[in-house]
Order: structure tokens, then C-alpha cells, then sequence
């Protein structure tokens, strides 16, 4: 792992969606294996280039997602790389008796992309709104789900995954993510990216929370308030190691996600902190609602996901720590 962090924190110029196709056609010429599917949503992933440069190794199948995951899995049977996409609730919930038997109980290489976690979804409203994706394939035995939160970690942990066999779930922002890292930088799947140390706290985030998190540390500091942040952009396999290091040297911890904190990155590095390591422990996250349309700025303070919840939660968990 090689990080760099950016001088600023700007919305990158290119959308996600853009870069995934564009790793992907990179990808595609140096392997003739890799293989696109989609389900009816092409244009709005923004995969039509690779489509034109790689037409027979496009798939686009309709609105059949569970059918979709199916032709993945039978191609990764017979050598081939599928990368197969839908937004994130159709590409988990709708799938999800695919994913575990066809893709995973078979032991086979299939890459799935959910876009638009979360608040993302914004106006396509609850219906397209996954707060529960992540929590739904936790469950899968031996899967990988990643979060990259930026251009540079998405170039670099595509082609990771490319090059690892297994069933893989990467959540994806389609539109501009705020910039985090240097491009170059490099990643080690499974592994959590330190981004600021403290001793007071730490602040484990992933996704559109990692923003969040900085901020928030950046203004506790003037507080006089010490907050240790990283990036934990895998969510499995979680990084036993630096949770349990950090609950030993900081004392105290909070997560923060855009996904329900049932069964998500909160509950992943719960489980660790009592299995390992009691300390208080604070969760930043949606409890247990539906989604909502909206902007995503709007939704973040309805699902109080701001980097202003997080000093809340920070705080409280300090006077916990402190009792």
C-alpha cells in the first residue's frame, strides 16, 4: 500500500462511472477474458464506450438482474471475468439467491457492481435506495465487499479485483465522489487506510462518509479533541488488526456509513470490539428507514449523516470512555 492524500478535498472532475468504464476497457485490452453485463442501465453507468470498443464482450440483459448473475456465473465457469452491474438494491436483494448459490456456493469468479449506495440514489427515491446491500451480503460466505471513495482507490482496487478469483461486491458512487487521494496511489484489499491520527478517538468511515469524518475530526481538533480517522473501504473482510489497534490505543470508537447500521460496517466492527476488545463504541448511520427522494445533501441531515452527527457521536462516546 502506497497512499498519497490529496492537497484538497474537491469533487473530482470525472464521475466514478466514468472512471469504472474506462478501467474497465484498460482492463479488458490486456485480458480478453473480462466481460461487461448490465441490466438495462448501460447508459446510465455510462459502460456505452467499452460497449463500442468491446461489442462481443457486452451483455446487456435487460431488466433481469437475478438473470444477469446467472450468465455471469455460467461464464466465470468456462475461464471468463464478468463484471456485471445494476444499481446497488437490484444488484444485491433482487439477486441474492443467485449471488450465494450460483456465484459464491460454486466457488466461482463473478465481479458484481451495485451503483448509487445510499443517499446517492437521491431522486430515484426509496425504491432505488439500498441502505441494506451490504448488510445482505455479509452473509455470503467468502465474498469481498469494497467501497472505493474515490477515482484513484477505484482504478487501483479494479484491477485487484480483476486479478483475484472469488465474488466480489463493490459499491460504487456513479456521479463526482470528493476527491481523497493522489492518483497513484495504491491499496491492499481487506486492509483499512489511515487517514489522520488522534488519540482521543477513532473514527472508522467508509464511502461518502470518509468526507464526513475528516471534517468532523478537522473541527473537533479545535476543540482540543484528537480524532485518529480511517478509511475502511473493506468491508469483508474486515481489518480485525487495525480495529482492535485502534480500540487499544484510542480508547473508544465510531463508525461511520451510508447504509443501515444493521449488519453494515458499524455491526462488522461491533462484533470485533466484543469478540476482542471492549470499548464504547458509537454508530453513525441509517436506523432502521426506508429510504426517501431528495438531494443528497437534504438526505444526509435526514438520515443524519453529516459530519456534524458524527462530532455528536464523538463526544458521546468520549463521556462514555470517561465513565
Amino acid at each position: 500500500m502506497s497512499v498519497k492524500l490529496a492537497e484538497k478535498r474537491v469533487n473530482e472532475e470525472t464521475a466514478m462511472r466514468d472512471i469504472y468504464c474506462k478501467t474497465l476497457m484498460d482492463l479488458a485490452s490486456k485480458n480478453e477474458n473480462i466481460v461487461a453485463l448490465d441490466a438495462d442501465l448501460m447508459n446510465s453507468m455510462g459502460m456505452m464506450p467499452f460497449q463500442k470498443a468491446y461489442p462481443e464482450r457486452t451483455f446487456d440483459v435487460g431488466i433481469q438482474e437475478a438473470n444477469m448473475i446467472g450468465v455471469a456465473a455460467g461464464m466465470s465457469a468456462v475461464g471468463v471475468i464478468p463484471f456485471a452491474h445494476s444499481f446497488a438494491p437490484f444488484a444485491t436483494r433482487r439477486c441474492f439467491d443467485q449471488i450465494f448459490l450460483s456465484c459464491a456456493y460454486a466457488k466461482l469468479n463473478v465481479k458484481i457492481t451495485g451503483s448509487d449506495p445510499g443517499v446517492t440514489a437521491a431522486f430515484n427515491g426509496g425504491t432505488h435506495m439500498p441502505f441494506e446491500d451490504m448488510g445482505i451480503l455479509r452473509n455470503v460466505p467468502n465474498i469481498s465487499i469494497i467501497e472505493p471513495v474515490d477515482n484513484a482507490m477505484l482504478k487501483d482496487v479494479l484491477a485487484q479485483i480483476a486479478d483475484k478469483y472469488g465474488v466480489f461486491y463493490t459499491r460504487l458512487l456513479r456521479k463526482n465522489a470528493v476527491k481523497i487521494y493522489e492518483e497513484g496511489s495504491t491499496f491492499e484489499i481487506g486492509k483499512a487506510v489511515p487517514l489522520r491520527d488522534g488519540s482521543d478517538v477513532t473514527i472508522f468511515a467508509s464511502g461518502i462518509m470518509v468526507h464526513e469524518a475528516l471534517k468532523a475530526a478537522e473541527e473537533l481538533d479545535r476543540e482540543g479533541i484528537e480524532v485518529r480517522v480511517l478509511n475502511m473501504f473493506t468491508i469483508k473482510p474486515i481489518d480485525k488488526e487495525a480495529i482492535v489497534k485502534c480500540a487499544e490505543e484510542t480508547g473508544a470508537i465510531v463508525t461511520a456509513e451510508n447504509h443501515s447500521i444493521i449488519n453494515g460496517l458499524g455491526s462488522a466492527v461491533a462484533e470485533v470490539i466484543a469478540e476482542n476488545m471492549l470499548v464504547p463504541l458509537e454508530r453513525v448511520g441509517v436506523y432502521d428507514k426506508f429510504g426517501q427522494v431528495g438531494p443528497v445533501d437534504y438526505l444526509k441531515e435526514q438520515y443524519n449523516l453529516t459530519y456534524k452527527d458524527i462530532m455528536v457521536k464523538v463526544k458521546r462516546v468520549i463521556e462514555r470512555k470517561g465513565k
